[in-house]
C-alpha cells in the first residue's frame, strides 16, 4: 500500500475513511471512530475540522492537570536528550516508586508497567501466586482491564445469576468461566454468603472502590476488607482511575480502607504510558525469585516498564498535586459542574441521578438509586444518548458514560458546559 501524505485541508470524514482501510472498525477500539483530535491545550481540545470543545474526557482521565502543562512539557524536554527509554533501570523510576510508596497506604513496593490493563491483569495473577488458590471474586460491571479475566462479566446484556460469570468477548476459554466468582456490588449480605462457601478457593478479591461511577455504600469496602481477612483473601483495589485523584492517596485514603495490593495508572504517568502494580513487601516478594524460589515467582517484564520520560512526566504531576488547594480546587469544580447537571434536569422534569464523585460522574436517568451494575443498565439508554448527543454538538467533549473534571478548568469552560447542559436538558425534556 502505498504512503498516503498528511494533508492539512482533511476532514475528519477523510480521514476515517483512511482509518477504515488500515484500521478494524475503524479506530483504536476506544472511543467513537468518527472523531480525530489535533490537538490539546489546557481544558480544550481540537478536532481535525477545527472544532473546539471543551475537554471532559481528558484522555480517558491521565490528564488532571490539562493539556500540555508548562512544567510537565519542561522536564519531558529535559529528559528526552538524555534518553527515551532504557529497558534498564533508571533514577527517574526509583524517584516515582518512592513517592508512589510515600503516598499509597498499601504501597511497600512498586513494580512497574505500561498500562493499567496489564497492571490489573498482573494483580490478580500476584494473588494466586501469594495464596496458591485460583479463584477470583470480581463485582458485576467493574472495569479491570482488557484480561481475560477481567472480561467477564464487565457489561453483560444477559443477565444470568450469580456468582456465574458471562464473557464479555470472543476468545475466553470457557474453563476460565469457572475460577471467576461474580458478585453484586454494594451487597455485603451476598459476598458473606458467596465466602461462607468459597472462601477458600479464593485467591484475590479485585474491586474498584469506585465502581466505575458507583460509590460503595458506608461499610461495604470494610466489610469486603473484613471478609478478606476472614478467609485469607489477597484484597485488591484497582486504583487505575482512582489513584492520586480521589485523594493524593487515592481511595484507598479517601475511604479509610487498605488493601493489600492495589494496580496504578493514568495519572502516575503523567500523560505517557505507565502503569503499577504496588503492595505489602510479603505479597511483592513473588516478583523475587531470589526470595520465593522458582516455583513460586511471577515472572513480569515489558519493554517500556518504568520508562523515564513517563517517570519524569508522573513525578512533575504528582509534584503539583502535593501544592496546596489543589484537590480543594479539583473537587470544587467537580461539584460546581454535579451541580449543574442536577439544577438543568430538575428544573426540566427529567428523572435522573448524577452519580459518583467530584473527581468523576456522570448523570444516570432513573428515578431510583443506583448501587450496582443492573441500576444503570435498567436506566434509559435513549435518554443518555441524547444528552451526549447534544453536549457534544454543543461542544463538550466527554465519555458516554463518564465526565472526568480537571484542573485546568476555566470561567469560560464552566459558562460553555452550563449553556450545553441547559440546551441537553431542553432537548430531553421537548422528546
Amino acid at each position: 500500500m502505498d504512503a498516503k501524505p498528511v494533508d492539512a485541508k482533511m476532514t475528519m470524514q477523510d480521514w476515517a475513511s483512511r482509518a477504515r482501510e488500515v484500521l478494524p472498525a475503524g479506530g483504536f477500539g476506544n472511543f467513537d471512530p468518527s472523531v480525530f483530535i489535533r490537538e490539546g491545550k489546557g481544558s480544550r481540545v481540537w478536532d481535525e475540522d477545527g472544532r473546539e470543545y471543551v475537554d471532559y474526557l481528558i484522555g480517558s482521565g491521565p490528564m488532571l492537570l490539562g493539556h500540555g502543562h508548562p512544567e510537565v512539557l519542561e522536564v519531558v524536554a529535559e529528559q528526552l536528550p538524555k534518553g527515551m527509554t532504557f529497558f534498564a533501570n533508571n533514577a527517574a523510576g526509583v524517584e516515582l516508586a518512592e513517592e508512589i510508596c510515600r503516598a499509597v497506604a498499601c504501597a511497600e513496593q512498586v513494580r512497574f508497567l505500561s498500562s493499567g490493563g496489564e497492571a490489573d491483569m498482573y494483580v490478580m495473577r500476584l494473588a494466586r501466586a501469594f495464596t496458591g488458590r485460583d479463584k477470583i471474586l470480581k463485582f458485576e460491571g467493574g472495569y479491570h482491564g482488557m484480561s481475560a479475566e477481567a472480561q467477564m462479566s464487565l457489561a453483560p446484556k444477559k443477565l444470568v445469576n450469580f456468582p456465574q460469570a458471562v464473557p464479555d468477548s470472543a476468545g475466553i476459554p470457557e474453563s476460565l468461566r469457572g475460577e471467576m466468582l461474580i458478585a453484586p456490588f454494594n451487597d455485603v449480605a451476598f459476598l458473606k454468603s458467596l465466602l461462607a462457601e468459597h472462601g477458600h478457593e479464593v485467591a484475590g478479591i479485585i474491586v474498584e472502590p469506585l465502581q466505575r461511577i458507583i460509590p460503595p455504600e458506608p461499610g461495604f469496602l470494610e466489610a469486603v476488607r473484613a471478609e478478606c481477612d476472614r478467609h485469607g483473601i489477597v484484597l485488591i483495589f484497582d486504583e487505575v482511575v482512582t489513584g492520586f485523584r480521589f485523594a493524593y492517596g487515592g481511595a484507598q485514603e479517601a475511604y479509610g480502607v487498605v488493601p493489600d495490593v492495589c494496580s496504578l495508572g493514568k495519572i502516575i504517568g503523567g500523560g505517557f504510558p505507565l502503569a503499577a502494580v504496588a503492595g505489602r513487601k510479603h505479597i511483592m516478594d513473588h516478583f523475587d525469585a531470589s526470595i520465593v524460589g522458582p516455583e513460586r515467582w511471577l515472572m513480569m517484564l515489558g519493554t517500556l516498564s518504568g520508562n523515564p520520560v513517563a517517570a519524569v512526566a508522573g513525578l512533575k504531576t504528582m509534584e503539583i498535586l502535593r501544592r496546596p488547594g489543589a484537590y480543594d480546587r479539583l473537587f470544587a469544580n467537580g461539584e460546581r459542574l454535579m451541580q449543574m447537571c442536577t439544577r438543568h434536569l430538575t428544573d426540566a422534569g427529567i428523572a435522573h441521578r448524577v452519580v459518583g464523585h467530584p473527581a468523576l460522574f456522570d448523570v444516570v436517568f432513573t428515578d431510583r438509586d443506583v448501587r450496582t451494575y443492573r441500576d444503570v443498565l435498567a436506566a434509559d439508554q435513549k435518554a443518555n444518548a441524547e444528552f451526549n448527543r447534544v453536549l457534544r454538538e454543543r461542544g463538550i467533549f466527554k465519555s458516554p458514560g463518564k465526565l472526568y473534571p480537571s484542573l485546568a478548568l476555566t470561567e469560560d469552560d464552566f459558562a460553555q458546559t452550563d449553556a450545553a447542559l441547559r440546551a441537553a436538558a431542553a432537548a430531553l425534556a421537548g422528546r
